[in-house]
C-alpha cells in the first residue's frame, strides 16, 4: 500500500434492506457494501462525518478495515447522495489489487479559463466532458486531471487528444471524438426596431381624413388626451367628433 493511502474505519451490519437502511441513516451511519476480488459482499456501516470528512482529503485508495481486521485496499466506486440535501445515502467501495490495472472515471477540472482569450472577449466557455475513462494501477490513479484552456480563442474546441495522460495511466475514451471544451461567442437576444406609427383618423365613410377637417380630428384628440383619456380613446372620440353631421 503507498505510505499515504488514508485508512477507513468500518463497522460490519447485516443486510436488512431499505428499512434498516433508513434507521442507520437517522443515526447519522451511512450503510455501504465491499465488493469484488477474492472476497464474497461485505455489508457495512460508517459515521457520515468521517466518511465525508476521509473522502474530501483522500486519494483514489483507502484502505479499510472491517471491525478491526486486517486493511483491505479499496476504490470508491459509487456515492449516491440525497438528491435535495447532497449528504451520502450508500457507498460502494470496490477491493483492487495493488499490482493489477483497473478501469475507473476521473474527475476533469478546467484551469485557466479567466485567461482565455475568447472568454476575455465575452466568449462563453462550455465543458462538455467531466469524467475520463482511465485505466491505471491502484497507485497511480489521479484525485483529478486537469487541463489548461487559458490559451483559448473564440470559436475553439479542444479534444482529448490535446491532453496528455499522467504517468501511468492510459485514456480509454476517443481522443478525437471526446471533446473536453469550447468557447462559443455569446447569444444575442434579437432587437426588435421601435418603429414608431401615426393611427390614421378615419371618417364615417372609413376613408382617412385630410386637411381641415384632420386638423380638427388631431386637435380633439390632443384636448382629449389632455384630458385624460388614453390615445386610443381620443381617437374613437376625434373620429366620432368628425363623422357628426351637427
Amino acid at each position: 500500500m503507498p505510505s499515504d493511502t488514508t485508512s477507513l474505519s468500518l463497522t460490519a451490519r447485516a443486510p436488512e434492506g431499505s428499512r434498516s437502511a433508513r434507521r442507520l441513516r437517522r443515526d447519522g451511519l451511512v450503510p455501504g457494501v465491499i465488493y469484488g476480488g477474492e472476497g464474497g459482499p461485505e455489508h457495512f456501516a460508517v459515521d457520515a462525518r468521517i466518511l465525508r470528512n476521509t473522502l474530501a482529503h483522500s486519494g483514489a485508495i483507502l484502505e479499510v478495515t472491517i471491525d478491526g481486521g486486517t486493511g483491505v485496499p479499496v476504490l470508491v466506486k459509487d456515492l449516491q447522495r440525497h438528491p435535495v440535501r447532497g449528504e451520502a445515502v450508500h457507498v460502494d467501495l470496490l477491493r483492487v489489487n495493488m499490482s493489477e490495472t483497473i478501469q475507473t472515471t476521473v474527475h476533469l477540472e478546467l484551469t485557466g479559463a479567466e485567461e482565455a482569450p475568447g472568454s476575455v472577449e465575452g466568449g462563453v466557455l462550455n465543458q462538455e466532458t467531466r469524467e475520463l475513462n482511465i485505466e491505471a494501477l491502484p497507485g497511480d490513479i489521479p484525485d483529478s486531471i486537469t487541463f489548461d484552456v487559458s490559451k483559448m480563442e473564440m470559436n475553439a474546441t479542444v479534444t482529448l487528444s490535446e491532453l496528455s495522460a499522467p504517468e501511468g495511466v492510459t485514456f480509454l475514451d476517443d481522443p478525437e471524438e471526446t471533446v473536453l471544451a469550447t468557447i462559443t461567442p455569446p447569444t444575442l437576444e434579437p432587437v426588435e426596431d421601435e418603429i414608431e406609427t401615426e393611427t390614421a383618423l378615419v371618417g364615417d365613410d372609413g376613408e382617412p381624413l385630410e386637411g381641415e377637417e384632420l386638423e380638427a380630428a388631431l386637435a380633439e384628440r390632443d384636448e382629449s388626451q389632455a384630458e385624460g383619456d388614453t390615445a386610443e380613446e381620443a381617437d374613437q372620440k376625434a373620429d366620432s367628433d368628425s363623422s357628426d353631421p351637427s
